[in-house]
This record gives C-alpha cells, structure tokens and sequence, in this order.
C-alpha cells in the first residue's frame, strides 16, 4: 500500500455564471413577483367596467360644483353619505308591460298617481332609482314587483306611496 500523500492546497473551484443558491431564489423571486403583478394587472383591466357594457339608462354622474361626484336620488355629495345607507325596496308598479322593459342597472323614476279631491294628482317619490331585480310578473293583471336600490329614507316613502296610490317608473 503506497504512503498517504497529502492534498495540496487550491483556490475552490466555481462553475462561471452560476449564483449562490440564495442570489438565484431572490432573482426568480423578483421574476415571479413582477409575472404576478403584471398578471393581476390584465385580469382588472379585463374585468373592468367598459363603456360598451353600460347599461341603457345610465347617464353619467352628476358632479356637484365643487366637483364632487352626487349620489342618485340624493343631494349630498357620495363622500358626505354614510355608507350601506341604500336599501333594496320592492314595489309593485301598476303596468307589469312597463315593468318588463325594465333591467337591472337601469334607473328610472317613481311617480305615484293618486286621486284628490280636486282630481287626480301625480308626484315623483323617487329619482333615479336603480333597478336591482326584475323577478317574473304574475299571470295576473295586478301590477309587477320590482327591486329598486333606494336610500332608506326614499325606501319608506316608496312604502307609504305603494299603500295610497298607483306607481309607474319612468325610464332613464
């Protein structure tokens, strides 16, 4: 058996172009961080709201003088509202065929028809109303319900109205 010979000593060897095991998961951390973003940027740009895909009836915001946006049916400013203080109301509008031109996102107009002493007499109750639900009419020609987005406090009017006259909706 031949004498142990000692190694000599040398410089550690490096492949050229390779990374420490903890440079090369911080470069592909980047890499994948910057894939992710620009990913989750795509996927808002196509799930965002197109002018194509307004629907009919909707006019552009109303802006108060100071530029503020106005909320519908409200004449606070949208910053100056609480929030969650829209409710969904139903009502019966008295011509179910008007009520079957209607789609949700649509906003329309509450008039209430009642009789009077001196005649008949109309009066808005709601302004642009949004139409949340349009559930099916009934065979029956008692009218068609209707799910509007209303603040609470048109909400109980639109109630009160329902109980003492006819309501109709006009179209945006």
């Amino acid at each position: 058996m031949p004498p142990p010979c000692g190694v000599p000593p040398f410089d550690p060897v490096r492949v050229r172009g390779a990374l420490p095991l903890a440079g090369r998961l911080a470069r592909h951390r980047r890499r994948a961080v910057a894939v992710g973003l620009a990913v989750t940027a795509a996927a808002l740009v196509a799930a965002g709201p197109r002018d194509t895909d307004r629907s009919r009836g909707h006019p552009e915001p109303a802006r108060a003088a100071a530029g503020t946006p106005v909320a519908s049916g409200d004449d606070r400013p949208v910053g100056q509202r609480r929030a969650g203080t829209t409710v969904g109301a139903p009502v019966r509008i008295a011509d179910a065929a008007t009520v079957r031109l209607l789609r949700p996102g649509d906003r329309v107009d509450v008039i209430a028809a009642g009789e009077t002493v001196s005649g008949s007499q109309a009066r808005v109750v709601a302004r642009g109303a949004r139409v949340t639900e349009v559930p099916e009419p009934p065979g029956d020609d008692g009218g068609a319900l209707v799910v509007l987005s209303v603040p609470r406090d048109t909400a109980a009017e639109l109630a009160g109205a329902s109980a003492t006259a006819q309501l109709a909706v006009t179209l945006w």
